[in-house]
């Protein structure tokens, strides 16, 4: 069962911005429904008041449309709503003038101030949402014009004077030029966000690459090398073969033995990459996950360790790390190692994986990376358990037996 709010700390950052954005957006056309259309009650008199109200909720229910489809479209999931935009200049217009007729043949005084608050009101409103459904500042700053310049024009009918007309023109001109601006920078932050979201994933990417690069440039030191001396001195055996001569016969054994060197230090270069100490993993790990916005602290003292604990270790914190980058939305991460009753204990806490929500699945189950690290322990009798182990926080514990010697070893514990 689904804890309250669970859905909410299921998203990531970027996603709960862009919620927090469109639910931001969708007020803007609760505050136009009760400024202008509740508001008309203490104006005029309720058959009025409910025709005005009525016109304002459905503007803006358009308004709200737009937006999300504007929001969508910015995010590059629809097309630009250039209908939906039309829609909107139309209902507005409707709204407009049915206001401006209202204002004209309805009673004077009161009614003729609620029917302008709801005139030049939706033409705001429509100004800064239709804005957020173009691109450039000429584009933007001529919808808003749009809306002010038809705001005066539409005052003809009412006789009202220049001046007057100007002067709503551009209050609408301002306050929907303020609507817009609002709006689209609100579009820039949550663009920010998930640019930084992605450039997160990118350095966490480039950090894996130039692990490999260092593996390969290793690999490539030790092979290259060995390869040439293989080659020119095949070619030699071969030249000195055709004219029979017996250093041949030397010649291949010193390929031979070049061969079998190179396949020495080809293991031990794969040992050191499948099998690096934990010392070196934690340092790993804290750079990796530095490069990719995450808050690592690493505590413990690894020296008195011996090398075969070191190796199983060592690929927990590595399986962790990657579980970190690839599954979670991690703000920090804590790594500490420790000595317990003639045992090494490792424990890597995160306070950003899915899992503890409640939603994935239960305490020690996980995917294939865990199962596989339970393999790699079960041979030096270790154990695994991961799972939540308090709001937001996951929890990832290794232990394996020390050997005798190691275990009445002191081990000291930085801060």
């Amino acid at each position: 069962m689904r804890r309250p709010g669970g859905w909410w700390r299921l998203k990531s950052t970027p996603e709960k911005v862009e919620t927090y954005t469109r639910w931001s957006f969708h007020l803007f056309g609760v505050i136009e429904i009760f400024a202008l259309g509740v508001s008309a009650y203490g104006r005029t008199g309720v058959g009025l008041a409910t025709v005005l109200c009525l016109l304002v909720i459905a503007h803006a229910a358009v308004c709200m449309l737009v937006t999300s489809r504007a929001l969508d479209w910015t995010r590059g999931r629809r097309p630009q709503p250039l209908r939906q935009m039309w829609a909107l200049v139309v209902v507005s217009a409707v709204v407009s003038v049915t206001a401006v007729v209202i204002a004209e043949r309805g009673p004077a005084g009161e009614v003729e101030t609620a029917a302008g608050s709801v005139y030049g009101g939706v033409l705001c409103f429509a100004a800064g949402v239709t804005a957020l459904g173009v691109q450039g500042r000429r584009r933007i700053v001529g919808v808003v014009g749009a809306f002010a310049v038809g705001a005066g024009l539409l005052t003809f009918p009412l006789e009202m004077p220049v001046l007057a007309s100007v002067v709503l023109a551009g209050l609408v001109m301002v306050t929907g030029g303020f609507l817009a601006i609002t709006s689209i920078f609100s579009l820039w932050l949550l663009n920010a966000v998930y640019a930084l979201d992605d450039a997160k994933e990118t350095r966490a990417r480039l950090a894996v690459a130039e692990e490999r690069l260092r593996f390969g440039r290793d690999l490539h030191d030790v092979m290259g090398r060995n390869l040439a001396v293989i080659a020119l001195k095949s070619e030699l055996a071969v030249q000195l073969s055709r004219r029979g001569r017996p250093e041949a016969v030397e010649q291949m054994i010193e390929v031979q033995r070049i061969a079998q060197e190179s396949q020495r230090e080809v293991r031990d270069v794969v040992r050191g990459y499948r099998e690096a100490a934990l010392e070196v993993e934690l340092a790993g790990a804290r750079g990796v996950l530095s490069a990719a916005g995450i808050a690592a602290k690493v505590t413990g003292d690894t020296s008195g360790l011996p090398s075969e604990v070191q190796s199983a270790l060592g690929w927990v914190v590595r399986e962790a790390t990657t579980n970190v980058l690839r599954h979670g939305d991690a703000k920090k991460v804590v790594v500490r190692v420790r000595m317990s009753e003639g045992r090494a204990v490792l424990t890597v806490e995160n306070d950003g994986v899915a899992e503890a929500t409640g939603e994935g699945p239960p305490a020690g189950s996980g995917g294939s990376g865990l199962a596989g690290l339970r393999e790699r322990l079960s041979a030096v009798d270790g154990t695994l358990e991961a799972g939540p182990v308090g709001k937001g926080v996951f929890r990832l514990t290794a232990e394996v037996p020390l050997p005798a010697a190691a275990a009445g070893e002191p081990l000291e514990v930085a801060s």
